[in-house]
C-alpha cells in the first residue's frame, strides 16, 4: 500500500499504534507484510469491555495455530468462500477471526494471442482503497524463546469469489470476467461493519452477505494495463502501474499479485 498509516486509520475508521510502520511497495507477493484491519473486545479503563478497530501488520499467507511450522501460510494466501468453512486452514478463523485487507488496488495477468499474457492493474475509481474479505490468526512459534517479540505471528489471507458472469450489465464486470476466473471478494462498508464484528459467530451467513455484495461493491472498479516487469517481484515503483516495455525480468509470472 503506497499510503499513510494516517491516511489509512481516516479510511478504515480505525486506530493504530503510534510505532506502525506501513512500507510503501507496488509489488506485494505472498509472505510479504501488509495491513489488515481487525476489531476486537478489550477492556477501556473506565468505558469497561469494548469493541475497537485496529490496524495491524500481518505477513500475507495463514499459519494456523495447529501448524508445525510457519511454511503452511506460502500455500495459504487465498481462500476460496466456497469451501472456508470447511478447510482445516480455515474453518476456525472464519468463526471469530475475520478480518479486512485494504489495498490500493492489485494486479492480474490476461492470456492474449498465442501464449502472449498482458498484467492490468485493477483499483477503485475514485482512488480510494479496496478492502478485501480477509482472515487472520496467531501462531506461537515453539522454536523461539517466551518472551522474545517474535514469538508470535500475525498471518491473514484473503477470501475470493467467482468472476463476475460475462454477460453482466456493467462493463467493469465484463472485463473481470475475461480477466480471471476468480476474484478477491471486496467489501461494501456495510458487508465490513458485519464481517469484522467479532460478536458474530454465525460464519456461513457472513460468507453468503459478504458474496451476495461482491458484484456491486466491485462495479466502481476499473482496470488499466500495467508494465510487465510486474512479472518478478523483485521490481517495485509506482512505474508498474503504467504499461511499458517487455522486460526480461518480468518473466515469472505470479499467480496473484496484489498491490497493498
Amino acid at each position: 500500500m503506497a499510503r499513510s498509516v494516517g491516511d489509512l486509520v481516516a479510511e478504515a475508521e480505525a486506530e493504530a499504534d503510534a510505532n506502525l510502520e506501513l512500507r510503501a511497495s507496488w509489488n506485494v507477493a505472498p509472505t510479504s507484510d501488509v495491513p489488515v484491519v481487525l476489531e476486537r473486545f478489550v477492556e477501556v479503563p473506565g468505558r469497561g469491555r469494548s469493541q475497537v478497530r485496529e490496524i495491524h501488520v500481518a505477513r500475507w499467507g495463514l499459519v494456523p495455530a495447529w501448524a508445525r511450522d510457519a511454511s503452511v501460510g506460502v500455500r495459504a494466501f487465498n481462500a476460496r468462500s466456497e469451501t472456508v468453512l470447511e478447510k482445516p486452514t480455515f474453518r476456525e478463523a472464519v468463526l471469530s477471526r475475520r478480518c479486512a485487507v485494504p489495498v490500493d488496488g492489485y494486479y492480474e495477468w490476461k492470456a492474449g494471442p498465442g501464449k502472449v499474457r498482458r498484467p492490468f492493474y485493477v483499483s477503485r475509481a475514485d482512488g480510494s482503497p479496496i478492502f478485501f474479505a480477509g482472515l487472520y490468526e496467531w501462531w506461537r512459534d515453539p522454536a523461539k524463546a517466551e518472551g522474545d517479540p517474535e514469538k508470535w505471528l500475525l498471518s491473514t489471507s484473503i477470501l475470493t469469489v467467482a468472476s463476475p458472469p460475462a454477460a453482466s450489465a456493467e462493463p467493469v464486470l465484463r472485463e473481470l470476467a475475461e480477466l480471471h476466473d476468480r476474484l478477491p471478494l471486496p467489501l461494501s462498508p456495510d458487508a465490513m461493519a458485519a464481517w469484522l464484528d467479532p460478536a458474530r459467530r454465525d460464519a456461513g451467513t457472513l460468507v453468503a452477505l459478504a458474496t451476495e455484495q461482491a458484484y456491486a461493491a466491485a462495479a466502481g472498479w476499473v482496470l488499466s494495463e500495467a508494465h510487465p516487469a510486474v512479472g518478478n517481484v523483485r521490481n517495485d515503483g509506482e512505474y508498474l502501474l503504467r504499461p511499458g516495455p517487455e522486460d526480461v525480468s518480468a518473466a515469472a509470472v505470479p499467480a496473484e499479485d496484489v498491490l497493498f
